[in-house]
């Protein structure tokens, strides 16, 4: 049981049906938001990894829906942030990969977790981005659900004009999920037919949201993300399920990369949204539009 070295109490605010977290936990490089002493998100940012980011996500019964540091790919980090940025890999952990180095990190006054950190090259001696981090999570009680809102604000640095954002077709906010949830799930859809195959099983579909019904250790869960309409480009949902399940949310960067001036940082918002159960796409409609309801209040 962790010993709270940071304990934050915030009092229960509606927000169109979602109720704010009440407590934010720290010990040891690891954030705990929680509501009624159950967990709603585990988050790292220990900068003895390659890259901050949040370990666990659970429903509201409390089923965790995220792995992490896989044999297979040491580098799939539960729900992670990553993209190449003036040349340098922060996705992949080898020679040559980047760090996200947190510069300053804590709780906030409504529960969420906020700070800044420096994208860095693999010496940590250049700086190449700084972002802005803003994670919230809350039950949407109406709603039977999880919420979860990821905010990142890329910055190019001081004295610099521009930096140049590409990837691969997986490069994103990803996450990847228990081992329970290989191979035995459906991906749906906000536009209803998913997209072309990409290669294997993987798919690239642009759609307002992307979910994925499956089960963890036979109890079944639905995930969704949510795209922010004011993100740069429209979500581009790689998807895979055979050999491990895999969701992230992309800008298709392998096909076109993003030059981001000095006068306009690249903002990146996304939901994650969880529920106990599978979910109809009418479900799952109801809590994205509440959820877009809701951005605009956090934009203020």
């Amino acid at each position: 049981m962790r010993i709270a070295l940071y304990g934050l109490i915030c009092s229960v605010v509606m927000l169109g049906g979602c109720r704010q977290p009440s407590q934010v936990h720290f010990e040891k490089g690891i954030w705990t938001i929680s509501e009624n002493e159950q967990p709603l998100l585990v988050y790292n940012q220990s900068n003895i990894t390659y890259k901050p980011y949040v370990v666990e996500l659970f429903t509201p019964a409390g089923v965790n829906v995220l792995r992490d540091q896989v044999p297979d790919h040491l580098h799939h980090h539960g729900l992670m942030m990553a993209l190449n940025v003036n040349g340098i890999n922060f996705w992949e952990e080898t020679a040559g990969a980047g760090y996200q180095v947190t510069q300053t990190f804590g709780g906030q006054a409504d529960g969420s977790l906020a700070g800044e950190l420096q994208w860095m090259d693999a010496g940590r001696a250049v700086t190449v981005l700084n972002e802005k981090r803003d994670i919230k999570s809350y039950h949407v009680p109406k709603c039977e659900a999880s919420l979860t809102t990821w905010t990142s604000v890329c910055s190019v640095l001081a004295g610099q004009t521009s930096m140049h954002v590409a990837g691969q077709h997986y490069y994103g906010l990803g996450m990847r999920f228990v081992q329970s949830m290989d191979n035995n799930g459906e991906f749906v859809y906000a536009g209803g037919e998913p997209g072309p195959i990409f290669r294997g099983d993987e798919r690239l579909t642009e759609s307002p949201w992307c979910a994925y019904r499956s089960a963890v250790e036979g109890k079944p869960v639905t995930v969704a993300m949510f795209d922010d309409p004011g993100n740069p480009r429209p979500a581009t949902w790689f998807t895979m399920k055979e050999h491990f399940a895999y969701l992230s949310a992309t800008m298709r960067l392998h096909e076109t990369p993003l030059e981001v001036t000095a006068d306009k940082p690249m903002t990146l918002r996304y939901g994650v949204a969880l529920w106990d159960g599978h979910r109809s796409n009418s479900e799952i409609e109801t809590l994205y539009q509440l959820w877009l309801r809701q951005i605009k209040k956090f934009a203020k």
